[in-house]
């Protein structure tokens, strides 16, 4: 119900109408699973470098969609944050201007129901670029698939102290493990997890 009167609102503070396509019914069984590389862990003061993305549609990674696109960011990338993706200045200095990538990625989401893993901080860095572009927020349902995976586990062993390490999952559930911390292979492993959990018996996807 919240989600519904929020929407309500966000749907009047639209800028440009030709974004309304946000406030439609999603696609049945259709998702994006999304990941964001980015210079720090801020989304106030760090930016966008990357955007790596691939649509789920009947339990199935259509990988002929595929979205990747590197970003120059207007910040200066932290040495932490480099150790962790490897992504350096020079690597993007070719690399497009970040509203010219909201726009595409905005495009490639259309209405379907987002996917992540810890999905809130990515919405939050995109966010940081699409509202004062449009004047609302991402407007889509979003899934995290850390809380089904800790919702399926509870419901196995209740009162069970549950690891939410991404590695952890991925050996639970017996997914292979591709290069990490690359925004597109992030997304393709976090989108392998949510088919796996989405197909597992008695989990719901709420």
């Amino acid at each position: 119900m919240f989600r519904i009167i929020n929407n309500y609102f966000s749907k009047k503070r639209l800028k440009d109408q030709n974004y309304s396509y946000l406030f439609d019914k999603p696609h049945e069984d259709e998702y994006v699973c999304f990941d964001c590389e980015t210079t720090g862990l801020d989304p106030k003061k760090d930016d966008i470098i990357s955007i790596g993305a691939v649509i789920i549609k009947n339990n199935v990674v259509i990988s002929s969609k595929k979205f990747v696109r590197f970003v120059k960011p207007k910040t200066k990338l932290q040495a932490d944050a480099i150790k962790i993706h490897h992504i350096r200045e020079c690597d993007l200095e070719d690399a497009d201007d970040i509203n010219n990538v909201i726009e595409e990625f905005i495009d490639y989401v259309g209405n379907r129901t987002l996917v992540g893993y810890f999905l809130e901080f990515d919405i939050s860095m995109v966010n940081k670029y699409l509202k004062p572009k449009i004047g609302i927020k991402l407007p889509n349902k979003a899934l995290e698939v850390s809380e089904i995976y800790y919702d399926y586990k509870i419901e196995k062993i209740p009162q069970a102290n549950i690891d939410l390490r991404f590695d952890t999952i991925m050996e639970d559930l017996d997914i292979p493990v591709m290069g990490k911390h690359d925004a597109y292979n992030d997304a393709l492993m976090t989108s392998l997890i949510f088919i796996k959990l989405k197909n597992l018996p008695k989990v719901k996807i709420k």
